[in-house]
């Protein structure tokens, strides 16, 4: 039983292993193109690329998609996304009975804003000034909206995953949370206060963090789940 038991340990841990290797790979991966952005953003390129996406956007603007984008990026604002969270921290103590999940999600949307604010004073890259429908005050680059908004679903997805029976509806909430992501980026372009560049700065910078949130919340999880196989002596 004993050699049973250690058997099984070792490959819990060998198949965990692997699991572990997904969200790191994908933080790497993420913090890589956000470090190729960042330091593009005074390159020519990228203001091609910022232009040529600015131009295809706010050419679509009409009195609709203009109180459509005022309406998602209000939903993507700090208000909204603190109320957001709460109540999906409510949901999952209340109905899943989850506690750990309550600190995950609040290490990914606080250390999404730490790191918003203080690249944001590293950078200080100044917002865009043609054709602005809104205003926003504060510095460009990364979006703080693009940045809450794939922390907050991106995290959410994760944690309701495992709750969902269906294979329909996994892909059914993906989509859903990638069309609120994307909508809320585009929003902040549309309404003339962020570059492309900036959206997509904040997108793989949260896409990191949340990768390394994920790696550090499975291995407590693995670790968990070891101290409690343990036999009694």
């Amino acid at each position: 039983m004993k050699f049973r038991h250690l058997g099984g340990s070792r490959h819990l841990i060998q198949q965990e292993k692997k699991n572990f290797s997904i969200p790191l790979l994908i933080a790497a991966l993420s913090l890589t193109i956000f470090a190729l952005i960042a330091l593009s953003i005074s390159d020519n390129q990228i203001h091609q690329f910022d232009d040529n996406l600015i131009g295809w956007i706010q050419g679509m603007e009409a009195p609709g998609m203009t109180k459509w984008m005022q309406v998602f990026t209000w939903i993507g604002s700090g208000l909204p996304v603190i109320i957001i969270t709460i109540i999906s921290m409510i949901v999952l103590y209340l109905f899943l009975g989850h506690r750990r999940e309550l600190l995950f999600l609040a290490a990914v949307i606080a250390g999404s804003t730490l790191l918003n604010t203080l690249l944001k004073l590293a950078f200080q890259r100044a917002r865009p000034t043609i054709h602005r429908i809104i205003e926003a005050s504060g510095y460009s680059f990364p979006s703080g909206h693009s940045m809450a908004a794939f922390s907050l679903y991106g995290g959410l997805a994760f944690l309701i995953w495992k709750h969902i029976p269906t294979a329909t509806g996994r892909v059914l909430m993906i989509i859903v949370s990638a069309a609120f992501i994307l909508t809320i980026g585009m929003s902040r372009i549309y309404l003339g206060v962020h570059y492309p560049s900036d959206i997509a700065g904040g997108y793989f910078l949260s896409g990191s963090w949340l990768g390394i949130c994920i790696w550090f919340y499975q291995r407590y999880l693995e670790r968990m789940s070891l101290l409690h196989s343990k036999p009694l002596t």
